[in-house]
């Protein structure tokens, strides 16, 4: 499996304590992984954009620190996950213009130290 931060299909992450969340944005970061929520451009950063600490490690799924990332769909995905996801692309496919730019999503991860 590719290298998680070269892979754009779409990702999960799970926590030790059970919570599950799909990945909007991941980027590298020196202590572990930065990772943007759904629909974060529409809340509060601090409360919708996450920094994972850890090493990465493995080849899909990966863990980073005590959480694992996997490609939604694969390795037990649950239903919810995988809803959340389709209505996060329904919502792209419908706002796209809302969406910032490509430029502006990484500049956001850099001013939180990742390195895209």
């Amino acid at each position: 499996m590719p290298d998680l931060h070269s892979l754009t299909a779409p990702l999960s992450i799970r926590f030790p304590d059970g919570t599950r969340h799909v990945m909007a944005e991941h980027f590298p970061h020196p202590k572990g992984l930065l990772w943007f929520e759904p629909y974060w451009h529409l809340g509060d950063p601090d409360k919708t954009i996450h920094l994972t600490e850890g090493a990465i490690r493995g080849e899909g799924p990966w863990k980073v620190g005590d959480a694992v990332v996997n490609v939604l769909g694969c390795h037990g995905t649950d239903a919810a996950l995988a809803s959340a996801f389709e209505a996060w692309r329904h919502y792209l496919a419908a706002n796209a213009n809302d969406y910032p730019p490509r430029p502006l999503v990484e500049a956001i991860a850099r001013r939180y130290g990742a390195t895209p």
